[in-house]
């Protein structure tokens, strides 16, 4: 299916019934609503919830995102969130978000957007060097390597899903980027789920969201890199659901 948002179609898919408490996944700074694969389905199905995927603008089938897209573009993405949310017909949402997904969902919650939950994949509160050395290799590997081929299979316009979200990560007033100011203020239980291997993010990130955030709960996976749900797929899902359903209990 595809919503219009401000005149552009965003790709998106429904899982399950509609109504109530639903999934809505948001996907990493390279990703689609494809890249997710099976998971959303796994995690509906284990948690009794509808789901929504979606791919951003510039991502998967959507229509491009204007370029260049500037270092603050995690926030007018949060800023957009609502309409999403809006014109999908979801108005008790448990945001899933994966690196720029997650922290877009930080930046959402905290800034008075309404979330049963979030779940907080790799995410990222602020900018470290080892981060954006993984992300300068990134675009090496994009150049001269088998990425571009790659990701080439799942986004409409390569280029702009690329470089929509390389360029701001590597413009130097990136280092300036802090999203600690948002955790105070968001009021939903959060469940962050990180990769002891993590490539793009230390423990440093989970700390601050634990020391901001005044309900957070760690699932920190060994043999895990950046992608949880891919890495570590039936330990991601069991935290997630376990997590889920205790907020769906009666008084939460």
């Amino acid at each position: 299916m595809l919503l219009s948002i401000r005149g552009k179609k965003i790709e998106a898919q429904h899982i399950g019934r509609s109504g109530g408490p639903t999934l809505v996944f948001l996907h990493e700074g390279l990703g689609s609503s494809g890249l997710w694969r099976d998971f959303p389905q796994r995690v509906a199905q284990a948690t009794g919830l509808a789901a929504f995927v979606y791919s951003r603008a510039g991502y998967g089938q959507s229509d491009r995102a204007p370029m260049p897209r500037p270092v603050r573009y995690m926030h007018d993405e949060a800023q957009l969130l609502p309409e999403v949310l809006a014109a999908a017909k979801i108005d008790d949402p448990v945001l899933v978000g994966h690196s720029d997904g997650a922290s877009i969902s930080i930046i959402y919650a905290g800034s008075g957007g309404k979330a049963r939950a979030l779940v907080l994949e790799a995410p990222h509160v602020f900018a470290e060097e080892m981060g954006l050395r993984s992300i300068a290799r990134a675009r090496d590997a994009y150049e001269s390597g088998g990425l571009r081929t790659r990701l080439a299979k799942h986004h409409q316009d390569v280029d702009a899903a690329f470089w929509g979200w390389n360029r701001p990560w590597l413009d130097p007033e990136f280092r300036k980027w802090n999203l600690e100011e948002f955790l105070p203020r968001i009021a939903a239980p959060i469940l962050v789920v990180q990769g002891e291997q993590d490539e793009y993010g230390t423990h440093a990130q989970v700390a601050a969201i634990e020391r901001g955030a005044r309900d957070v709960e760690v699932l920190m996976l060994p043999h895990c890199g950046h992608s949880p749900h891919r890495d570590q797929a039936e330990a991601t899902l069991r935290g997630i659901a376990a997590f889920v359903r205790k907020q769906l209990k009666p008084g939460s």
